[in-house]
């Protein structure tokens, strides 16, 4: 396959397949929805300043649900009211702290198919010896306790991060064909999320995942591969900058790029131990000298040492930091960097990186804690992604999903998750080549690809199914919101009042305020016409006689109505 087609220009606007206008009858596979570009999107990025705060001083402002609710959107997929409400009875530096700890590292993924009889039901095949004939199960069973970790996990950025690098260091699963592989890759992400970038590099570098992707496990000393050398200047660290010269693009040159696939020959991935090892015979010896763009600087000889070498001339390069931390910045705040932002935030933020030895946290604290990331212009101006959509909906709303102990049963509906993203165009383990996710790097549109006829459809039919009173079975359990009971779990008072009700579910699920005209057509969609006293009445005397489903039955359709109408509405897709 073509790892640089993100090289090549996105297709125009084509009417859409004619399944995405027909009724739904599950999941397609990604390969069938093409990505093109709206008519109606981005030709040029936006002009002028967007910021009234591009400035990195510390957060002073109120801090309440508004401001505890903004950072923990931009840090959680869907997190719960609860989740809100104590962030915002913290303070931001406790908040900051929380997200910013690593948590313990989850049991690894279990077997769930009966065809793979090296190991029972519920545990784990890691560890496993290599068997193609279980390879499928094996990467499903991978992909589906991925997305379980996101929808199961606590106030942590940890998982967020994992996917952030999962988008930068990337590796298909698809590509590698071996789930063990595969595990020991986000294994070793998540390690290291929260950690120190440079070491994650030099690690990342080894994984045996990332030798077979970009063939660095066919390098020599006689036949350097280029792949991998290439990807870590271009898209790994350093990033492409402008053309100067004949092969020569201002950060590095094609002179490096060689010099580096030489630094690495001689590494080959080994599926008996997972892990990668170096063999002398293959590596060439010689000394690699570099451009003036790394100050002329030589590699001597060294041996299984000198990629680490390699890491540490790349990382003492100023380019290096900051294309890192505009990578963190249109990740987690907007894909527009001005020269202003450029000047106070990137920069600043590319200093800090290095001050801290390419520590991680500080600069996310740095971030997150600033004006600039509170400034009203960057609130709810991100496109969700496919991941943050449909995780969102299921932890918003804490749907019920069967215990550890029914490993089939919760399996396949973290499956059916997996799947529904994959409709929406973002396939977890699998980015569609080695540059990630378009959202993340294709200018001028970035996350607004997310949005195109094929997956608008496919997002609302989410929200339908999840929100709605029938939801997904499989192996006897069912996905579905429980709405009655999270109104259950709010306040008497707020719980018997429309107007509150209605309230409540906005302030959940959208990340800017509604209009009234928004709110009056929510209203409508709860209680269609009726004063505001009818949904007092029916609430009340649900809670006269909850065992009565029929009455149970009335509030249920009710609400399921109004939050599917919520999550219907443009603002829904924002963050």
């Amino acid at each position: 396959m073509n790892r640089r087609a993100f090289l090549q220009p996105k297709p125009v606007a084509q009417p859409a397949p004619a399944f995405a206008a027909a009724a739904w009858s599950g999941p397609v596979p990604a390969a069938d929805l093409p990505e093109t570009l709206s008519p109606y999107a981005n030709r040029a990025l936006p002009a002028g300043l967007r910021t009234t705060a591009a400035t990195l001083a510390p957060y002073a402002g109120p801090w309440g649900l508004p401001q505890a609710s903004h950072l923990l959107r931009r840090c959680l997929p869907g997190p719960t009211r609860g989740e809100m409400q104590a962030a915002a009875g913290s303070s931001l530096t406790a908040v900051l702290t929380g997200l910013l700890a690593a948590p313990a590292a989850p049991a690894p993924p279990v077997s769930v198919s009966a065809t793979d009889t090296t190991v029972p039901l519920g545990q784990t095949w890691v560890g496993q010896a290599f068997d193609q004939t279980l390879e499928g199960a094996r990467r499903t069973s991978l992909r589906d306790w991925w997305l379980g970790q996101q929808l199961t996990q606590g106030p942590s950025l940890s998982e967020q991060m994992t996917l952030f690098w999962h988008n930068h260091f990337v590796m298909e699963f698809g590509n590698i064909d071996s789930a063990q592989y595969g595990y020991e890759y986000v294994r070793l992400l998540r390690q290291h999320a929260l950690g120190n970038v440079r070491q994650l590099a030099k690690d990342v570098t080894i994984t045996p995942a990332m030798l077979r992707y970009l063939n660095g496990n066919a390098s020599t000393a006689t036949a350097p591969n280029e792949n991998y050398g290439r990807e870590l200047l271009e898209l790994f660290t350093l990033g492409k900058g402008p053309l100067i010269g004949a092969g020569n693009y201002t950060t590095y040159t094609e002179a490096d790029v060689q010099a580096a696939a030489r630094v690495l020959t001689g590494w080959r991935d080994q599926a008996a131990t997972v892990a990668g090892y170096f063999t002398a015979s293959r590596h060439d010896a010689s000394t690699k000298q570099f451009s003036a763009a790394f100050g002329n600087a030589r590699i001597a000889p060294n041996g299984a040492s000198e990629y680490q070498d390699l890491l540490n001339l790349i990382f003492r390069q100023p380019a290096t930091a900051a294309f890192l931390v505009r990578k963190l910045y249109r990740w987690f705040v907007y894909y527009v960097i001005d020269d202003q932002v450029e000047s106070d935030i990137i920069q600043p933020l590319a200093t800090l990186l290095i001050a801290s030895n390419y520590e991680v946290v500080p600069v996310l604290r740095a971030l997150f804690g600033s004006q600039h990331f509170f400034d009203a212009a960057n609130v709810g101006c991100l496109i969700k992604s496919p991941l943050a959509f449909t995780v969102g909906v299921a932890r918003q709303f804490e749907l019920a999903l069967p215990p550890a102990s029914s490993p089939v049963a919760q399996y396949g509906l973290w499956d059916y998750l997996y799947a529904l993203a994959n409709v929406q165009q973002q396939t977890l383990g699998d980015p569609p080549n080695v540059a990630g996710w378009a959202a993340y790097y294709q200018t001028p549109q970035y996350h607004e690809l997310w949005i195109n006829a094929v997956t608008l459809p496919r997002r609302n039919q989410t929200t339908d199914l999840l929100l709605g009173t029938t939801g997904y079975t499989r192996n006897g359990a069912t996905l579905r919101a429980d709405l009655v009971a999270w109104v259950q779990a709010l306040p008497a008072a707020t719980a018997q009042d429309a107007n509150l009700v209605i309230a409540e579910f906005a302030q959940l699920m959208v990340a800017i305020d509604l209009t009234a005209n928004q709110l009056a057509f929510l209203k409508n969609a709860l209680i269609p016409g009726l004063p505001d006293f009818e949904w007092t009445s029916e609430w009340n005397q649900f809670l006269a006689t909850p065992t009565n489903m029929a009455k149970r039955a009335a509030v249920a359709s009710k609400l399921s109505a109004m939050a599917r109408a919520l999550a219907g509405l443009a603002e829904y897709q924002l963050s």
